[in-house]
């Protein structure tokens, strides 16, 4: 492969320039930056083709990788940081407590605040303070094909957004209640970053303190969402539709729950992604009549 090397600080001048062949990706190391060159333009080096990065997987938030539970190796992380070009890597361990409190171990560079864009939001986060799951993907666009407008809408778990932003978009009122407070700093700067800052009404601290009222639908994005429904279902009525999030098979609790409350309903389950083998991050939605 034919490469032109300059410093690293230039790169980002340079990669629009005629002679960048922009099929391959350019490469940095001590400083300096490897760009492939287009056939017949001057070079530098020709240095061997470079093998794509074949370690544990990962995924890119703004400038940054977060690698989950495996280390690479020495060689990986170097060849990750060849092939990506992060400012920083982090290797995250699980999450602690009810804040969900990510415990990450720095693989390369300074942990900051990134900003991303997933199926049209805008996030803004630092990974090391909060957890950000890209795996819930195709539920938050569920949930949002799902809302109607002007619906009024608890999420008892909104973290710095997941769902909220989702649903303000879509046109409801979200009372937004998340006990972590670097996560609520997070989803009032992202509400403002989308512009529905006057959908969303955030409180700081215990959902089940902060609940009032009753809503058209209510959001329950947090592994022990059937050990709140309780809590939830006093503040549902004939009409709510309550999304349960859940590991394993929790339906027999939530129907245990639900006749337990007095209530008619439908249920249905939904998978969203593996967490453990045999084992299904599971979502139940229930309509209550």
């Amino acid at each position: 492969m034919k490469v032109r090397r300059i410093p690293k600080n230039q790169l980002q001048e340079c990669i629009s320039e005629s002679w960048v062949d922009p099929a391959r990706r350019p490469y940095c190391r001590n400083g300096y930056a490897y760009i492939p060159v287009r056939t017949g333009f001057p070079y530098d080096l020709d240095l061997p083709e470079r093998q794509p990065y074949t370690g544990p997987g990962y995924q890119r938030l703004g400038d940054t990788l977060l690698l989950h539970s495996t280390a690479p190796t020495d060689d990986q992380l170097q060849n990750l940081i060849d092939w990506e070009h992060p400012s920083c890597i982090l290797l995250l361990n699980h999450h602690d407590g009810v804040m969900r409190l990510p415990d990450v171990t720095v693989l390369y560079g300074v942990p900051h605040d990134v900003t991303f864009r997933e199926t049209g939001i805008t996030y803004t986060l630092n990974p090391t303070k909060v957890m950000f799951s890209q795996g819930n993907r195709l539920e938050k666009q569920r949930i949002r094909n799902l809302i109607r407008p002007g619906e009024q809408i608890a999420d008892m778990f909104a973290g710095i957004g997941y769902f909220t932003l989702s649903a303000a978009l879509a046109g409801a009122h979200v009372h937004a209640m998340e006990i972590n407070p670097d996560s609520c700093a997070y989803l009032r700067k992202n509400s403002e970053i989308n512009g529905v800052a006057d959908k969303i009404a955030i409180v700081c601290g215990d959902c089940r303190t902060h609940l009032t009222g009753t809503y058209n639908r209510i959001l329950m994005g947090h592994f022990d969402s059937p050990d709140f429904l309780t809590a939830a279902l006093a503040h549902a009525e004939p009409g709510t539709v309550l999304h349960v999030h859940g590991i394993g098979d929790r339906t027999r609790d939530i129907e245990d729950t639900l006749q337990g409350a007095g209530f008619r309903y439908s249920l249905s389950e939904h998978k969203v992604k593996k967490y453990a083998s045999r084992t299904w991050h599971c979502v139940w939605d229930i309509e209550l009549r």
